[in-house]
């Protein structure tokens, strides 16, 4: 699992502890937020605390867990061995401390856009994007398959690392971030390569939204956050516009995400009933052509383990092999090593199904 770019930004990580309406992040993120409420059956998540004995080898080094997360700056973390809590701790947080997720949310925008072609309301993946979204019909998104948008190989002329910051800075300015997608640029052929872009990612949300006839978050808050058994209410950020922005910003406790990740665990059911469709948790997690690294918005392990990742040491993961879900929020500076933490999080998953 090779993670190579993610959305940026000048801040790392906002805490969110209450949503009055409309929502305004404080100033390490100005995005605006929309509120969406929790299920009024979530899923429960029991206290089963386990003495976890967790080391690992990275680089020829071995490391301890504990090492791991305090090297991390990690702020959140939560261990689920089916729906028992195992492990779970916080530094300067809490369970209802609300977590900014960075590009964790785009694997929520991948199931939202799985939910809404179940739905019929996105006919095909190959159907061209501006099909759906007229407004970039004349941008260098006209004719590209909404799979190449998941995939990351829309062949827009994109560099993660300095685009991305602007693109936020724009909807921090409340710009309206669909006229900036019409802008982008052809820079290579569609589904030749892998190019980490986020706008795709924003293009997909306008996607949800244009196609289900209600907003993004809307979108999100009734067919995954409230059918999915979320606790808490959480806020997904927007370009000031109304347009929710997909590539970033669910700002949610460390357990509802975890219960994202149970999800997707359980092949997209909850409650007894199919929230996302199996089919997409089988799709969204098989390997692109161009990066066996990368499905549909998620990065993929070799032994069939995979994770939503973000900017600064944002995780979900979920092993399917040790049946196990793990959340690494963090509030802090520094690029982390994304095969270090896949290491700690495979060791961590080994010891939860050996102490069963």
């Amino acid at each position: 699992m090779c993670i190579t770019r993610y959305a940026t930004t000048a801040a790392l990580a906002v805490v969110m502890a209450a949503f009055p309406t409309p929502v305004a992040v404080p100033a390490a993120s100005a995005e605006t937020v929309d509120v969406i409420s929790p299920s009024a059956r979530a899923v429960v998540l029991r206290d089963a605390p386990r003495r976890l004995s967790v080391a690992y080898v990275h680089r020829g080094r071995r490391h301890t867990l504990d090492d791991f997360l305090a090297r991390t700056k990690t702020s959140g973390f939560v261990v689920l061995d089916g729906q028992d809590v195992v492990a779970e701790r916080y530094t300067g947080a809490g369970r209802t401390t609300r977590f900014q997720s960075w590009s964790v949310a785009k694997s929520f925008t991948s199931a939202a856009v799985g939910i809404a072609l179940g739905e019929g309301r996105i006919r095909s993946l190959d159907d061209p994007v501006d099909a759906y979204l007229p407004e970039l019909a004349r941008s260098g998104y006209a004719g590209v398959s909404i799979r190449d948008l998941l995939r990351m190989s829309s062949g827009i002329a994109w560099d993660e690392a300095t685009d991305v910051p602007r693109l936020h800075a724009a909807a921090n300015r409340g710009l309206p971030l669909r006229k900036t997608a019409a802008r982008q640029v052809r820079g290579w052929k569609p589904g030749s390569r892998f190019e980490y872009t986020s706008m795709n990612s924003f293009v997909l949300a306008r996607l949800v939204a244009e196609t289900t006839g209600v907003p993004y978050h809307r979108y999100v808050e009734r067919k995954i956050w409230q059918p999915a058994g979320m606790e808490s209410t959480a806020g997904i950020g927007d370009d000031s516009g109304g347009d929710g922005l997909g590539y970033c910003c669910y700002h949610a406790t460390a357990r509802d995400f975890a219960r994202f990740g149970l999800l997707y665990l359980r092949g997209g059911r909850s409650g007894g009933r199919q929230v996302v469709p199996a089919s997409w948790v089988e799709a969204s997690t098989r390997p692109s052509p161009r990066n066996p690294s990368y499905g549909l918005h998620w990065w993929l392990g070799r032994g069939g383990d995979f994770m939503a990742a973000g900017l600064g040491g944002q995780y979900i993961y979920v092993s399917p092999q040790y049946g196990v879900v793990i959340v690494k929020s963090t509030i802090g500076a520094g690029r982390p090593d994304q095969q270090e933490a896949l290491a700690a999080f495979r060791a961590t998953a080994r010891e939860v199904a050996r102490t069963r």
